[in-house]
């Protein structure tokens, strides 16, 4: 299913140490632009690797914020002792990492040799981080340390193929050029986090009650609709559709989180049943509401469509 515009902004924010907000939406966006060119152009992935660089690699890398065709950004066929390297990424005159490419059908997470290459690179000119990238499968590797095998130091792993466009962006943005500098910190939290959330589940929490628990911001009143008396004023609302997915109010009623409930349901429905519901949508944008009866239909929408409602207050 193809994001929109408002679940792209669901967790699209990751605080760095400075509390500087990243927006994963562009990053998210370029990922289903690159699924589009490979489910259109497979074969010719698979066997053109610059059709690769230039067609997915460079899409990927220009939503992570580095200037592709800028040589003092993003140098092609960085010379080293043991070889040409695809491309060098630099910030500020040095080089951060070394990126090599490979067509779409090399399987990078399988494939040894690719990624003992580019360790061979990095170690070479003392560059600190490697990306190794079939456009399809992201690598991020440390590429060295004492006692330590190479597979030890990947950082990160993501397969765009496979993973939710949210998730593979948040992975993916450790390579972007605000963050590259920060990967084996960033990834050890990341991992800190999937590390604790499944400990909990196996202490037998439930998995709803610690999304709503991370989903929280600090100075935030999210609350379950259920748990409201339908006078509340809402700043946002929530849905839970694999991620909690934020939308924003036409107005700030409960009638206001109705209209956003029933477009966010439009937009994924088909055929009959979404002209049905967006003929409820244009009815209901045009009559008055009370706060309370909002409420009622908002928690017989949630029992019937299997839905999990929340709002910012």
């Amino acid at each position: 299913m193809v994001e929109s515009k408002s679940s792209v902004l669901d967790s699209s924010h990751l605080s760095s140490r400075s509390s500087v907000a990243m927006d994963l939406g562009p990053i998210a966006e370029s990922i289903m632009r690159v699924l589009k060119k490979i489910n259109a152009h497979r074969s010719l992935y698979e066997s053109n690797e610059e059709a690769v660089k230039q067609h997915l690699i460079g899409e990927i890398m220009r939503a992570l914020g580095w200037e592709w065709n800028d040589p003092e950004e993003v140098r092609p066929e960085a010379r080293t002792e043991e070889g040409r390297a695809d491309y060098a990424l630099i910030i500020g005159g040095e080089i951060v990492a070394y990126l090599e490419a490979k067509n779409l059908s090399v399987n990078v997470f399988k494939r040894e040799d690719p990624l003992r290459q580019l360790a061979k690179y990095c170690f070479n000119t003392g560059v600190k981080y490697g990306i190794l990238t079939n456009g399809a499968m992201w690598i991020g590797v440390k590429a060295f340390e004492v006692g330590s095998s190479l597979r030890e130091r990947i950082l990160v792993k993501v397969n765009i193929l496979e993973e939710p466009p949210m998730k593979a962006a948040l992975k993916l943005s450790l390579l972007s050029k605000g963050r590259i500098n920060e990967m084996e910190r960033l990834s050890s939290l990341l991992k800190a986090l999937e590390l604790s959330f499944m400990g909990l589940i196996k202490e037998g929490y439930p998995r709803e009650a610690l999304f709503e628990y991370l989903k929280v911001d600090r100075g935030k009143r999210i609350v379950p609709i259920y748990l409201l008396e339908g006078h509340e004023i809402p700043k946002v609302a929530y849905v839970y559709d694999n991620g909690w997915k934020m939308l924003p109010l036409p107005e700030r009623t409960m009638k206001g989180v109705l209209l956003a409930v029933l477009l966010y349901m439009g937009q994924r429905a088909f055929g009959d049943e979404k002209k049905e519901i967006m003929a409820a949508y244009e009815q209901l944008k045009r009559i008055p509401l009370e706060q309370r009866k909002a409420h009622e239909i908002l928690l017989r929408l949630e029992e019937e469509e299997k839905l999990n409602i929340s709002v910012e207050l």
